[in-house]
């Protein structure tokens, strides 16, 4: 989860990476990772990594996307990533109404195992809320379902 310049209410925790166990099972490749830490990481397979320097809301989103904003401020990346319309994104379940637009999108694999998230550090950390991941467009919708993460509605 990278935060963005735009905005300076992220917490000091948004630094949570996606585990590769993700990446291997969803066996895709993105054309953007909109939400890289610096440099971005080796496990995510991407073509191009936007971080917090270039700042991924003011950034033009092209192809598929990949997208682990940062939770405590999570809005402005969901509704970007809706109005995109292609990649995946890995977000808290919550009561937001953010939360509501997501549940009227196309698909959502509800990963039923406590995800442990990369930190900074390399060790890794759960968090206390469940976690979903989305699709949007049919070959992302599909490779979702191929990937046996979770139960999708």
């Amino acid at each position: 989860m990278a935060k963005s310049r735009s905005d300076k209410k992220y917490s000091p925790n948004d630094s949570l990476y996606t585990p590769p166990e993700i990446f291997e099972v969803l066996n895709v490749t993105f054309d953007l990772d909109v939400c890289a830490p610096t440099g971005g990481l080796p496990w995510i397979p991407a073509k191009r990594f936007i971080d917090e320097s270039e700042d991924g809301l003011a950034v033009n989103w092209t192809g598929r996307v990949w997208m682990n904003p940062p939770y405590s401020n999570p809005t402005p990346w969901i509704k970007k990533w809706l109005n995109h319309q292609n990649g995946f994104a890995l977000v808290p379940m919550g009561r937001a109404y953010w939360f509501e637009n997501l549940w009227d999108s196309e698909a959502v694999g509800w990963l039923y195992q406590n995800i442990m998230f990369v930190r900074p550090d390399g060790t890794r950390m759960g968090v206390y809320m469940p976690i979903g991941l989305w699709a949007i467009g049919e070959s992302n919708i599909t490779a979702l379902k191929m990937s046996g993460l979770g139960k999708l509605r």
